[in-house]
């Protein structure tokens, strides 16, 4: 008794070291005494596993299927190899078929810059000859609205897509898949945004009669143009490929330069394509996300794997789909964006978050490789510092580093990839994502860009579907072990 009252002293009389986990109000206590605090950064897990099912955090069985699938991910070779009227090649779209960015929705329930964007689309197809005219139709159920990732497209913010529009064609190389999406119109007032001023639909017809047939003259003579490599190049140039496009889209301009110049065009449609190319440091965004879709997709469907392959909004909820549940969407409510908006807007006249470009943080770039791109924080706000924490974050909820994609100020460490549903709900780490902002009502357009994480819900959701699949499938296993032991 008098060794531990003697230990008891002694640990008084010395100044204490303290590990702190959680809430600083103690920690603050002992350092106000002279005390010496480790924090430990732990929060609770987002949702509390059952007991049966706690196995599947370290289960062999699924970290084999993440790593067929993430490999599946990074070895995925997307080339665009041209251009098509949408449904001439677009898996299920029919004449009154619009595409949109997000889970699904209806009318009723969607957000001021996703009807904007229907509106134009309407306009643009002939279906309507004023706004007017568009919404009443729309109410009405004229045309089915169905999202684009559920027929291999993508399409940035809004992201609608309607039949006659064109779209880019982008296959897997190593693989069977392939995907589409729309062509970039600028920032500012587009209908990607939500605008359908005369001027937005007089620009998507020019897209559609001069830029796009010869943008697909020119791939067709090129025999195709490997996106993942401009996107790895670009990553070590300063874009991360999502909201930053200026290395990219040089990029791509010198590729395709040379083969839009042989085309059998006018020479002045040609200046004007390559002006138009040149004076949009965004152009190369949907080229990104289609080769991110080839990516995404070629991992999905993996049985057992809890690698998230679908990050989707229509700027009223959030999606997210995992590759080992199938096409079952997952959602929460949109969250605002925070960045920095144009002169003349600020947060009150954001919309909640939308559009399908999430894609590229699912295929290890975008908002995941922001410590190579110190300068977009001049467009959506933050530090540099702030850029590289973001990344060194994202590598706590993903299951490899790209063996491709690489960080020059990271030391050429690959970017973090392959989203494990498992991590995230353990670690309580959102997937952080860099995003244009639209203003929350039809006709505006593009008031600024910033950061953005998708809500809890999305991943305690599909953690819970990812259980119950855990908890049946080894059910089954344990039934056929005793039948057999019997």
């Amino acid at each position: 008794m008098d060794g531990m009252h003697e230990k008891v002293q002694k640990l008084l009389e010395t100044t204490p070291a303290v590990i702190n986990v959680g809430l600083d109000l103690f920690a603050r206590s002992v350092q106000d005494q002279g005390g010496a605090v480790y924090p430990v950064e732990w929060k609770p897990p987002m949702v509390e596993p059952r007991r049966l099912a706690l196995p599947l955090f370290n289960d062999p069985t699924i970290d084999a299927a993440n790593r067929e699938a993430v490999t599946r991910m990074m070895r995925a070779q997307p080339v665009v190899v041209g251009v098509a009227r949408a449904r001439d090649v677009i898996p299920g779209m029919t004449d009154r078929t619009f595409l949109h960015a997000g889970p699904p929705i209806d009318w009723a329930h969607a957000s001021g810059p996703l009807r904007g964007a229907l509106i134009g689309a309407m306009l643009f197809e002939g279906f309507a000859a004023t706004p007017e005219e568009a919404i009443r139709k729309l109410e009405s159920g004229y045309v089915e609205l169905s999202p684009n990732h559920e027929h291999s497209a993508v399409g940035p913010m809004a992201g609608v897509i309607s039949p006659s529009m064109p779209v880019y064609i982008a296959i897997n190389a190593a693989g069977e898949n392939r995907a589409y999406t729309n062509f970039n119109e600028g920032i500012g007032k587009v209908m990607r945004m939500g605008a359908y001023a005369p001027e937005v639909i007089d620009r998507l017809r020019w897209i559609s009669t001069v830029l796009a047939p010869l943008v697909g003259q020119a791939l067709a003579r090129s025999g195709g143009i490997d996106l993942r490599n401009i996107i790895a190049q670009a990553l070590q140039m300063g874009d991360e490929c999502h909201n930053r496009n200026k290395a990219a889209t040089s990029l791509f301009y010198r590729e395709i330069a040379p083969y839009l110049v042989e085309c059998d065009a006018p020479s002045s449609d040609i200046a004007a394509v390559l002006r138009f190319i040149n004076a949009n440091d965004h152009f190369f965004v949907n080229l990104a996300m289609v080769a991110a879709k080839v990516m995404a997709d070629a991992a999905h469907g993996i049985p057992g794997s809890s690698l998230v392959t679908t990050l989707s909004r229509n700027g009223t909820e959030f999606g997210i789909r995992v590759s080992g549940l199938g096409d079952r969407w997952f959602t929460g409510p949109a969250n605002v964006p925070r960045g920095l908006y144009f002169p003349g807007f600020g947060p009150d006249d954001a919309n909640p978050d939308i559009g399908d470009s999430a894609i590229t943080e699912t295929a290890g770039f975008g908002g995941f490789a922001l410590a190579g791109a110190p300068a977009i924080v001049q467009f959506i706000g933050g530090t540099p510092a702030d850029a590289v924490q973001a990344t060194l974050e994202m590598y706590e909820i993903t299951v490899a580093e790209h063996e491709v994609f690489r960080i020059p100020a990271l030391d050429f460490r690959g970017t973090p990839v392959g989203i494990d549903l498992r991590s995230v709900v353990r670690s309580g780490i959102l997937p952080v994502i860099d995003t244009g902002i639209a203003h929350r009502e039809p006709g505006i357009g593009q008031v600024g860009a910033g950061i953005v994480r998708p809500p809890a819900r999305c991943f305690t959701e599909a953690y819970r579907a990812f259980e119950d699949a855990y908890l049946a499938g080894h059910s089954r296993t344990t039934t056929v072990e005793s039948r057999g032991m019997a």
